[in-house]
């Protein structure tokens, strides 16, 4: 069994949307724990709502590559739209933060939030 950390951030209805992407990673694969919500300021174009961030831990049976498609199409079902800016609104953006205990993600090491709420769920 692998073990992820994946990492949740929306600032469109974000807890709504947050909370509706943590349902249906239940619904796919085993979530172990949950941290709180964060808020955080927008990076790049600053004038916009703020984040709302979080991490989750999760067990799969799925190797990296499937898991980061499962998890683009998941963002895809609830309606992400790809088309606007690298660092614009998001109804949902899934990542995956650490990968059976290694980091993956270089935005890791420059985000403090996200060193905050692995800390938080390790």
């Amino acid at each position: 069994m692998n073990k992820a950390i994946i990492g949740l951030g929306s600032n469109i209805d974000a807890p709504a949307n947050l909370n509706r992407a943590v349902e249906l990673l239940k619904e796919q694969f085993s979530v172990v724990k949950v941290s709180q919500w964060m808020q955080t300021q927008p990076i790049g174009i600053t004038e916009q709502p703020v984040f709302f961030n979080g991490v989750l831990v999760m067990e799969t049976t799925l190797e990296l590559k499937p898991l980061e498609t499962a998890l683009k199409n998941l963002e895809d079902r609830m309606g992400r739209d790809r088309t606007r800016p690298k660092f614009g609104p998001r109804e949902i953006d899934l990542d995956v933060i650490l990968w059976n205990g290694q980091v993956v993600d270089d935005d890791y090491y420059t985000r403090d939030f996200l060193q905050s709420l692995v800390r938080e769920v390790l």
